[in-house]
């Protein structure tokens, strides 16, 4: 059994993944930290999970952390995991960091959009960034996972086999993606209140998300070329889920037919990638409780422009069920253990 213990298993994303790893056969929780919730029974701040746990969550003590569980994931915001991933890497413990701290392998650019220092260079280049559908290989012998974002997992897996195989122009992508108000995090916000939110629609940080320069980092390593997207967020009235819409422009070359062979070629033997027959666009609520992504492909002639629609959860393939995919690859276990669940279709 691999030990495993949960910094921050409070807010959204933490209660997610402790949910998922209650129910994985090869896992054994041994740990849950909560600043607001420390001394009280996980079951009694969530009474979801009554019969599941018996566990307390304890204070943020990393050190004894690091000495109870094999596997740490870390679930805090932005600025913060630094010093806990140092203290489980120098246990030779694996850690699975699912806030920003370690995607941006430049520390200016993290610094720019971030506005804070980024962490210490011997750790950042130890970081690999978990889009397993991307860098599998370097999953498998990693110590240290800087998790995807939610927007940006459901963008580059869309982008990703037209980028990688030059089919599209690489200047002028646009990304029109919504979220669910989970997104935003558990802790109070005005802007995340049920009548700021319900019976409304909205674009927020346009031109300004910090997951734009994540985004444009993967794209830009995939075309080995520099590449800039136009990306605008979108809060939706409902708790969870992403539907990210993608537009670029095509090469003279490419045709419907051409791409989409390249998409069911990349994905083949994903797991959790669906490409979606011809004329089936994606739904949140198709993938809604899974670690799956589903893409759909449209060519519109008449403007000459790929416009791809992906969908995903963005608390389980945006979050904590990635984070468990890239446990179990880099534990040596079938990457779908735990996760192998069927979306609600309501």
């Amino acid at each position: 059994m691999i030990k495993v213990g949960v910094v921050g298993a409070t807010g959204y994303t933490g209660i997610e993944l402790i949910r998922i790893l209650l129910h994985h056969s090869n896992v054994e929780l041994v740990a849950a930290t909560s600043r607001s919730y420390s001394g009280q029974r996980l079951d009694r701040v969530f009474p979801s999970l009554s019969g599941q746990t018996d566990l307390v969550c304890e204070p943020q003590n990393i050190e004894e952390v690091a000495e109870k569980a094999d596997v740490v994931f870390i679930c805090l915001p932005h600025g913060l995991s630094a010093n806990v991933v140092e203290a489980v890497i120098s246990k030779g413990k694996w850690a699975i960091d699912l806030g920003a701290d370690f995607r941006l392998g430049s520390g200016e650019i993290y610094r720019e959009w971030y506005q804070s220092e980024p962490p210490v260079s011997n750790l950042l280049k130890q970081a690999v960034y978990g889009l397993p559908e991307l860098y599998r290989d370097k999953i498998k012998t990693a110590k240290l996972i800087a998790n995807p974002g939610c927007y940006p997992t459901s963008a580059i897996l869309a982008l990703a086999p037209v980028v990688e195989h030059n089919l599209i122009k690489m200047d002028g992508l646009v990304i029109d993606a919504k979220s669910g108000v989970s997104g935003a995090g558990r802790s109070l916000s005005l802007g995340s209140q049920f009548a700021e939110v319900n019976e409304s629609f909205k674009a927020y940080k346009i031109a300004s998300h910090r997951h734009t320069p994540e985004i444009e980092q993967e794209l830009s390593g995939l075309a080995n070329s520099e590449i800039k997207v136009v990306f605008t967020p979108h809060l939706v009235p409902m708790n969870r889920g992403i539907l990210a819409t993608t537009y670029a422009v095509l090469n003279e070359s490419s045709n419907i037919e051409q791409i989409g062979e390249v998409f069911k070629e990349y994905y083949k033997e994903e797991k959790f990638v669906q490409v979606l027959p011809e004329g089936i666009n994606p739904q949140t609520n198709w993938v809604s409780g899974t670690n799956n992504c589903q893409i759909s492909i449209t060519v519109d002639q008449r403007t000459n422009r790929l416009i791809v629609v992906s969908a995903i959860d963005n608390l389980i393939k945006g979050a904590a069920g990635q984070a468990v995919q890239n446990m179990n690859i880099m534990m040596g276990l079938p990457e779908d253990q735990g996760l192998n669940m069927i979306s609600r279709y309501l």
